[in-house]
Protein backbone atom coordinates (compact mmCIF):
# COMPACT_ATOMS: atom_id res chain seq x y z
CA UNK A 1 0.00 0.00 0.00
CA UNK A 2 1.65 3.19 -1.08
CA UNK A 3 2.59 5.59 1.63
CA UNK A 4 2.37 2.28 4.45
CA UNK A 5 4.68 2.87 6.89
CA UNK A 6 5.12 0.01 10.44
CA UNK A 7 3.69 2.42 12.46
CA UNK A 8 0.94 3.61 10.65
CA UNK A 9 -1.52 0.86 11.88
CA UNK A 10 -0.62 1.86 15.27
CA UNK A 11 -0.73 5.68 14.43
CA UNK A 12 -4.48 4.99 13.15
CA UNK A 13 -5.85 3.10 15.53
CA UNK A 14 -4.39 4.41 18.74
CA UNK A 15 -6.97 6.74 20.14
CA UNK A 16 -9.91 4.00 19.73
CA UNK A 17 -8.23 0.16 20.16
CA UNK A 18 -9.21 0.03 23.80
CA UNK A 19 -12.96 0.97 22.77
CA UNK A 20 -13.01 -1.49 19.50
CA UNK A 21 -11.28 -3.77 20.85
CA UNK A 22 -12.36 -4.23 24.22
CA UNK A 23 -14.17 -7.71 23.72
CA UNK A 24 -10.57 -9.18 23.33
CA UNK A 25 -9.76 -11.93 26.24
CA UNK A 26 -7.29 -11.34 28.78
CA UNK A 27 -7.95 -13.98 31.70
CA UNK A 28 -6.73 -16.63 29.58
CA UNK A 29 -3.61 -15.69 27.65
CA UNK A 30 -2.52 -14.30 30.66
CA UNK A 31 -2.60 -17.34 32.56
CA UNK A 32 -1.07 -19.16 29.73
CA UNK A 33 2.01 -16.88 29.49
CA UNK A 34 2.43 -16.45 32.90
CA UNK A 35 2.59 -20.10 33.35
CA UNK A 36 5.44 -20.38 30.52
CA UNK A 37 7.17 -17.09 31.84
CA UNK A 38 8.23 -18.72 35.33
CA UNK A 39 9.68 -16.25 36.84
CA UNK A 40 10.12 -13.86 33.58
CA UNK A 41 11.54 -11.53 32.36
CA UNK A 42 9.04 -11.07 29.51
CA UNK A 43 8.79 -9.36 25.90
CA UNK A 44 5.63 -8.76 24.08
CA UNK A 45 5.98 -7.64 20.48
CA UNK A 46 3.64 -5.53 19.52
CA UNK A 47 2.77 -4.24 23.02
CA UNK A 48 0.28 -1.32 21.83
CA UNK A 49 -1.95 -0.25 24.58
CA UNK A 50 -1.19 -3.09 26.94
CA UNK A 51 -3.76 -5.18 27.26
CA UNK A 52 -1.78 -8.23 27.81
CA UNK A 53 1.63 -6.46 29.32
CA UNK A 54 -0.17 -4.60 31.94
CA UNK A 55 -1.83 -7.51 33.83
CA UNK A 56 0.93 -9.77 33.56
CA UNK A 57 3.10 -6.73 34.81
CA UNK A 58 0.55 -6.67 38.14
CA UNK A 59 1.84 -10.68 38.56
CA UNK A 60 4.79 -9.43 39.30
CA UNK A 61 6.53 -10.45 36.24
CA UNK A 62 9.06 -7.99 34.50
CA UNK A 63 7.81 -6.90 31.12
CA UNK A 64 9.07 -5.04 28.86
CA UNK A 65 7.35 -4.34 25.29
CA UNK A 66 8.33 -2.97 21.54
CA UNK A 67 5.73 -1.28 19.12
CA UNK A 68 6.11 0.36 16.00
CA UNK A 69 3.75 3.24 17.11
CA UNK A 70 4.48 6.33 19.40
CA UNK A 71 0.41 6.75 19.60
CA UNK A 72 0.07 3.46 20.91
CA UNK A 73 2.63 3.78 23.72
CA UNK A 74 1.69 7.02 24.65
CA UNK A 75 -1.95 5.01 25.47
CA UNK A 76 0.40 2.34 27.22
CA UNK A 77 1.80 4.92 29.48
CA UNK A 78 -1.61 7.12 30.21
CA UNK A 79 -2.72 4.01 32.15
CA UNK A 80 -2.04 2.97 35.95
CA UNK A 81 1.92 1.19 35.56
CA UNK A 82 2.49 1.71 32.11
CA UNK A 83 5.57 3.93 33.20
CA UNK A 84 6.98 0.93 34.81
CA UNK A 85 6.96 -1.02 31.68
CA UNK A 86 10.22 -1.03 29.29
CA UNK A 87 9.19 0.04 26.07
CA UNK A 88 10.86 0.61 22.67
CA UNK A 89 9.26 2.35 20.05
CA UNK A 90 10.74 0.81 16.42
CA UNK A 91 10.66 -2.58 14.43
CA UNK A 92 9.76 -6.04 15.91
CA UNK A 93 12.34 -7.60 13.88
CA UNK A 94 15.16 -6.12 14.80
CA UNK A 95 14.76 -3.01 17.47
CA UNK A 96 13.77 -5.15 21.16
CA UNK A 97 15.16 -4.50 24.40
CA UNK A 98 18.35 -7.05 24.79
CA UNK A 99 17.25 -9.67 27.19
CA UNK A 100 17.16 -12.06 27.85
CA UNK A 101 14.20 -13.21 28.45
CA UNK A 102 12.20 -16.23 29.58
CA UNK A 103 8.83 -15.56 27.10
CA UNK A 104 8.55 -13.55 23.91
CA UNK A 105 5.26 -13.38 22.96
CA UNK A 106 2.93 -11.59 20.17
CA UNK A 107 -0.57 -11.89 20.75
CA UNK A 108 -3.67 -11.53 17.97
CA UNK A 109 -2.05 -11.79 14.34
CA UNK A 110 0.50 -8.74 15.64
CA UNK A 111 3.39 -11.22 14.04
CA UNK A 112 2.10 -10.49 10.24
CA UNK A 113 2.39 -6.70 10.86
CA UNK A 114 5.80 -7.37 9.68
CA UNK A 115 4.81 -7.00 6.00
CA UNK A 116 8.47 -6.28 4.65
CA UNK A 117 9.80 -9.57 3.02
CA UNK A 118 12.65 -11.09 5.14
CA UNK A 119 11.30 -9.45 7.93
CA UNK A 120 9.93 -12.04 9.79
CA UNK A 121 12.63 -14.60 9.50
CA UNK A 122 14.51 -11.61 11.12
CA UNK A 123 12.16 -11.51 13.86
CA UNK A 124 12.45 -15.08 14.83
CA UNK A 125 16.40 -14.60 14.36
CA UNK A 126 16.12 -11.37 16.90
CA UNK A 127 13.43 -13.24 19.08
CA UNK A 128 16.33 -16.66 19.28
CA UNK A 129 19.05 -14.36 20.50
CA UNK A 130 17.19 -12.90 22.96
CA UNK A 131 15.56 -16.28 24.50
CA UNK A 132 17.52 -18.03 27.99
CA UNK A 133 18.45 -21.46 27.33
CA UNK A 134 14.83 -23.22 27.46
CA UNK A 135 13.01 -19.52 27.11
CA UNK A 136 9.95 -19.88 24.93
CA UNK A 137 8.47 -17.81 22.02
CA UNK A 138 4.79 -17.50 21.68
CA UNK A 139 2.65 -16.65 18.22
CA UNK A 140 -1.32 -15.96 18.38
CA UNK A 141 -2.29 -15.76 14.74
CA UNK A 142 -5.15 -16.69 12.57
CA UNK A 143 -4.83 -19.84 10.12
CA UNK A 144 -4.76 -18.57 6.60
CA UNK A 145 -7.54 -19.99 4.35
CA UNK A 146 -5.94 -20.17 0.53
CA UNK A 147 -9.55 -20.58 -1.11
CA UNK A 148 -10.56 -17.30 0.47
CA UNK A 149 -9.67 -13.95 -1.55
CA UNK A 150 -11.27 -11.79 1.32
CA UNK A 151 -11.48 -8.30 -1.15
CA UNK A 152 -14.76 -6.20 -0.18
CA UNK A 153 -16.13 -4.38 1.85
CA UNK A 154 -17.60 -4.97 5.42
CA UNK A 155 -19.96 -3.53 7.32
CA UNK A 156 -18.11 -3.01 11.21
CA UNK A 157 -20.72 -0.93 13.09
CA UNK A 158 -23.90 1.52 11.80
CA UNK A 159 -25.63 3.79 13.54
CA UNK A 160 -27.83 7.15 12.81
CA UNK A 161 -25.22 9.14 12.51
CA UNK A 162 -22.19 7.08 11.93
CA UNK A 163 -20.74 3.97 10.08
CA UNK A 164 -17.42 2.23 10.12
CA UNK A 165 -16.81 0.08 6.77
CA UNK A 166 -13.81 -2.19 6.82
CA UNK A 167 -12.41 -2.07 3.24
CA UNK A 168 -10.33 -5.45 2.08
CA UNK A 169 -7.70 -6.20 -0.62
CA UNK A 170 -5.48 -9.47 -0.72
CA UNK A 171 -2.79 -10.48 -3.29
CA UNK A 172 -3.39 -14.48 -2.12
CA UNK A 173 -0.25 -15.29 -4.07
CA UNK A 174 1.84 -12.66 -2.10
CA UNK A 175 -0.16 -13.74 1.02
CA UNK A 176 -0.64 -10.19 2.03
CA UNK A 177 -3.50 -8.50 2.89
CA UNK A 178 -4.46 -4.68 3.34
CA UNK A 179 -7.06 -2.09 3.67
CA UNK A 180 -8.92 0.48 5.14
CA UNK A 181 -10.81 0.76 8.33
CA UNK A 182 -13.21 4.23 7.03
CA UNK A 183 -15.27 6.26 9.38
CA UNK A 184 -17.61 8.35 8.67
CA UNK A 185 -19.45 10.74 11.40
CA UNK A 186 -22.24 13.37 10.57
CA UNK A 187 -20.83 16.56 10.27
CA UNK A 188 -17.29 15.61 10.99
CA UNK A 189 -14.47 14.62 8.00
CA UNK A 190 -13.45 10.83 6.97
CA UNK A 191 -11.35 9.25 9.15
CA UNK A 192 -9.09 6.29 7.58
CA UNK A 193 -7.10 3.85 9.61
CA UNK A 194 -4.74 1.98 7.26
CA UNK A 195 -3.89 -1.72 7.70
CA UNK A 196 -1.89 -4.11 6.26
CA UNK A 197 -0.80 -7.59 7.21
CA UNK A 198 1.75 -10.42 5.61
CA UNK A 199 0.36 -13.78 6.73
CA UNK A 200 2.29 -17.15 6.58
CA UNK A 201 1.09 -20.51 7.35
CA UNK A 202 2.03 -22.37 10.64
CA UNK A 203 4.06 -24.89 8.79
CA UNK A 204 6.36 -21.56 7.31
CA UNK A 205 6.43 -20.57 10.85
CA UNK A 206 7.44 -23.95 12.01
CA UNK A 207 10.11 -23.54 9.09
CA UNK A 208 11.20 -20.06 10.40
CA UNK A 209 11.58 -21.11 14.33
CA UNK A 210 13.44 -24.08 12.95
CA UNK A 211 16.13 -22.10 11.05
CA UNK A 212 16.66 -19.45 13.79
CA UNK A 213 17.18 -22.97 16.60
CA UNK A 214 14.18 -23.05 17.96
CA UNK A 215 11.44 -26.01 18.60
CA UNK A 216 7.78 -25.93 18.15
CA UNK A 217 6.39 -27.46 21.76
CA UNK A 218 2.93 -26.88 21.67
CA UNK A 219 0.07 -25.76 19.24
CA UNK A 220 -2.98 -24.76 20.41
CA UNK A 221 -6.30 -23.52 18.70
CA UNK A 222 -7.17 -21.02 21.64
CA UNK A 223 -5.86 -19.93 24.67
CA UNK A 224 -6.98 -22.36 27.17
CA UNK A 225 -5.29 -25.14 25.32
CA UNK A 226 -8.10 -26.84 23.00
CA UNK A 227 -6.57 -28.93 20.76
CA UNK A 228 -5.22 -27.79 16.84
CA UNK A 229 -6.82 -29.73 14.08
CA UNK A 230 -7.21 -29.23 10.37
CA UNK A 231 -10.62 -27.31 11.24
CA UNK A 232 -8.97 -24.69 13.34
CA UNK A 233 -9.05 -21.10 12.01
CA UNK A 234 -6.57 -19.82 14.94
CA UNK A 235 -3.79 -21.21 16.48
CA UNK A 236 -1.45 -20.41 19.45
CA UNK A 237 2.18 -21.88 18.57
CA UNK A 238 5.12 -21.87 21.64
CA UNK A 239 8.83 -22.41 20.25
CA UNK A 240 11.37 -23.47 22.37
CA UNK A 241 14.93 -22.78 22.64
CA UNK A 242 16.27 -25.95 23.47
CA UNK A 243 20.37 -25.37 23.52
CA UNK A 244 23.09 -23.08 23.16
CA UNK A 245 22.85 -21.03 19.64
CA UNK A 246 26.45 -20.13 20.46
Amino acid sequence: MRGYEPSSYGDGIADVYDDWYGQLEIDAPVETLARLAGAGPVLELGIGTGRLALPLAARGLNVSGVDASAAMVQQLRAKPGGDRIDVVVGDMAGREPAGPFSLVFAAVNTFFNLTVPGAQPACFEAVATRLVPGGWFVVEAFVPDPDQAGDGVRVRSLAADRVVLTVTSTDVADQRAYGQIVELVDGQPVRLRPWSVRWATPEQLDAMATAAGLTLRHRWSNWEGAAFGPDSVRHVSAWRRIADLG
